[in-house]
């Protein structure tokens, strides 16, 4: 991974100077990182970006080039830029590990640092979350509604730049997608890369059945076409079916699939579908694309389409509504190993945060193992008193958080990309149906604890 070190805001190194100059450099801090709503209109979001964390803090370290541009911009002293030179991560940080759902109001990301240290970073580490959050959440958006049904991750020209499409070509994967069009992330992550043709192609050719016996003889294996380029029934179809009985079944192989891109795709899915079968061609799969979001395929299953497996462009790598908003805020100054809670107030009471050193649990029922509750606890506190409360021979409880650093140094064993892929799924498995429905659903309830809500009315009194 590249040194991301100076993929920061100018004020947070401005700032970090002024701690600096003011012999704070040694202050530790506690910051929380939340989000305020629940982004795509969801009862619920997915945990992403983890890995990305801890790429870029074992990576971070100010270059000979990086303090020759910031002593060039005339705002640093020599000072200053002298402990940069020096610079690197020597705090503590806790996180939900990547495809856990998560919900509004909870520290999804603590960390605890030197003051500067924890300021520096604070651009990127949002950077990651908020992008890899949006990602991993869409995709499940579309694979809660689908369920069993192949959701290929086709997003790449649509993406805000080569990197954000690698981005959420891997969270795709986590969020429940089969595979990408994307090779570059193909390679990276061992994703499986899929794909058919593009329209082009047919309209580069003398006619369709031309195009179709072409790739049919390249790739006759796994030949899937595209059949609404001219007319899906009138031309597509027919010109799929013949390519199969004259080239592709006689040579030992057969028609994967068809993929439409266009139309009314309910009724084209299923006209297809009974042509296909009259041909004895009934085990030809039918791919549906077309800009499909949540919306378009519950209707589309309502209807009753036709679908083997789904491709997703726009709907993950920018779908609508997809802003996720996490904030990172100061919640406490560690003065001789005291916690000192911090508070912003705000008129908009989201906007005023939980102050302390915290922790998030999640609170189960037993027999069913579904969640219940999530719990957010002063870091001091003991959960089975809080659970106590709740009838604890009913419930169990599980910290969300996981230390990923401790001084500085990672302790945190990652999951691979198809081990998170399972481990979200299965955490899925836990939060209630009615909180996972769209677009209705129930809110999921995240409590904070008698000590904290204490604490948070205590200091905004003071104030």
């Amino acid at each position: 991974m590249k040194n991301m070190t100076m993929m920061t805001d100018l004020y947070e190194l401005t700032m970090a100077q002024v701690y600096f100059n003011a012999d704070k450099k040694e202050e530790k801090a506690v910051f929380d990182v939340f989000f305020r709503k629940q982004p795509l209109d969801l009862g619920y979001a997915v945990m992403g970006g983890i890995d990305r964390v801890i790429e870029y803090i074992e990576n971070l370290k100010f270059t000979n080039e990086d303090i020759k541009y910031l002593e060039n911009t005339k705002l640093f002293s020599k000072e200053f830029l002298e402990y940069l030179k020096e610079f690197k991560f020597t705090g503590d940080i806790y996180a939900i590990p990547d495809g856990t759902p998560v919900f509004k109001g909870e520290p999804i990301l603590t960390i605890k640092a030197p003051i500067i240290e924890a300021q520096i970073v604070e651009t990127a580490i949002l950077s990651y979350l908020n992008a890899n959050i949006c990602y991993t959440t869409a995709t499940k958006k579309i694979t809660e509604i689908t369920k069993e049904i192949g959701i290929m991750e086709f997003g790449a020209r649509r993406a805000y730049g080569p990197e954000a499409a690698v981005e959420a070509s891997k969270c795709s994967i986590i969020g429940g997608a089969i595979g990408t069009s994307n090779v570059l992330a193909g390679r990276k992550y061992n994703i499986p890369i899929l794909g058919t043709m593009a329209h082009s192609m047919i309209t580069e050719a003398k006619s369709e059945e031309e195009a179709f016996l072409n790739y049919a003889k390249t790739y006759p294996e796994n030949c899937v076409l595209l059949v609404d380029t001219y007319d899906v029934l009138k031309s597509g179809v027919p010109n799929a079916i013949k390519v199969a009985k004259e080239y592709l079944i006689p040579n030992g192989y057969t028609l994967k699939g068809i993929r439409i891109d266009s139309g009314d795709l309910a009724y084209l899915s299923k006209e297809a579908k009974k042509m296909l079968v009259k041909a004895g061609l009934e085990d030809t799969k039918i791919c549906l694309s077309d800009g499909l979001n949540a919306e378009k395929l519950q209707l589309l299953k309502s209807k009753g389409a036709i679908i083997d497996s789904i491709g997703l462009g726009d709907n993950i790598v920018a779908p609508d509504k997809g802003r996720v908003g996490c904030v990172y805020k100061n919640v406490a100054i560690i003065e001789n190993e005291n916690v000192i809670p911090k508070i912003k107030v705000s008129s908009d009471k989201e906007k005023t945060i939980n102050p302390g050193f915290k922790k998030v649990y999640r609170i189960f029922e037993k027999t069913s193992n579904q969640a219940v509750r999530d719990i957010i606890t002063l870091e001091s506190e003991d959960i089975e008193d809080i659970l106590s409360k709740y009838d604890s021979g009913n419930y169990v409880y599980r910290p969300l958080q996981k230390q990923i650093f401790l001084n500085g140094t990672k302790m945190y064993n990652d999951k691979n990309l198809y081990e998170k892929r399972t481990y979200c799924k299965n955490e899925m498995e836990t939060i209630p149906e009615d909180v996972k429905s769209f677009p209705e659903f129930k809110e999921y309830e995240v409590k904070l604890s008698d000590k904290l809500i204490n604490l948070k009315q205590e200091m905004i009194n003071n104030m």
